[in-house]
């Protein structure tokens, strides 16, 4: 059951940060394994219980990150990683273009939302066929957002797509897009409620969820815009 995080794991995460090297981490490898490893693990296996027990129909699953980096893909970085994250989604072979629920430890913040990470160009061009059929359900969901804790986030087009008015444009004109809350590594953190917190999050974000994982079932546009 998880009990919050220790502030002994944001110590962690600022020490990985400026000290990213192997010597370092050999010699604090068992704080990242009882302070960050172990209750990221235990708050997903709580989340990923809660998710399945109020949505069986979609079958979540799992995933925890590794804290070690690829080594293919450093590009002047350090072999470790300075902030962890869990996604809790339904499986798929290919997730781009699929949402996913997350939440993320880093040394100074912690997030937490869900995103469609990696969409391809053509689920982001059924989004915006989607819009142009029938802006309503996305115009809900957009002042719902809008209303909350969370912000909207991701990558934007360099030129526009198009314009479907000042509520709707930066839906429509991101390159992959995601909603998330982020705080200060303090208060609730450190506590058992987090996992209530974040849970109460997921069930909000619901709606956004189930709107973006049925977009790769859209027919397809005729272009791609």
């Amino acid at each position: 059951m998880f009990q919050g995080f220790s502030p002994k794991a944001v110590e962690f995460l600022w020490g990985v940060k400026f000290n990213n090297n192997r010597e370092w981490f050999g010699e604090h490898k068992q704080e990242y394994l009882d302070y960050v490893d172990k209750p990221l693990r235990e708050l997903s296996a709580q989340l990923l219980d809660a998710m399945n027990a109020a949505f069986p129909k979609l079958g979540f699953a799992q995933h925890v990150s590794r804290i070690y980096r690829d080594a293919r893909r450093l590009y002047g970085r350090g072999p470790y990683k300075d902030h962890m994250w869990l996604v809790v989604a339904k499986p798929h072979e290919d997730h781009l273009g699929h949402p996913a629920f997350y939440f993320e430890l880093a040394p100074n913040y912690y997030s937490y939302g869900c995103g469609c990470w990696d969409m391809s160009p053509e689920t982001a061009a059924r989004l915006r066929a989607r819009i142009d059929r029938d802006p309503k359900p996305m115009e809900k969901l957009a002042r719902s957002i809008n209303r909350s804790k969370f912000s909207l986030y991701g990558e934007e087009y360099k030129r526009p797509k198009g314009d479907v008015g000042k509520l709707l444009n930066p839906w429509y004109n991101r390159r992959n897009i995601g909603v998330s809350y982020d705080d200060n590594c303090e208060g609730v953190l450190f506590t058992p409620e987090l996992a209530d917190e974040i849970l109460e999050g997921f069930r909000f974000l619901m709606p956004f969820y189930q709107y973006f994982d049925t977009l790769p079932g859209d027919p397809a546009p005729e272009k791609t815009q």
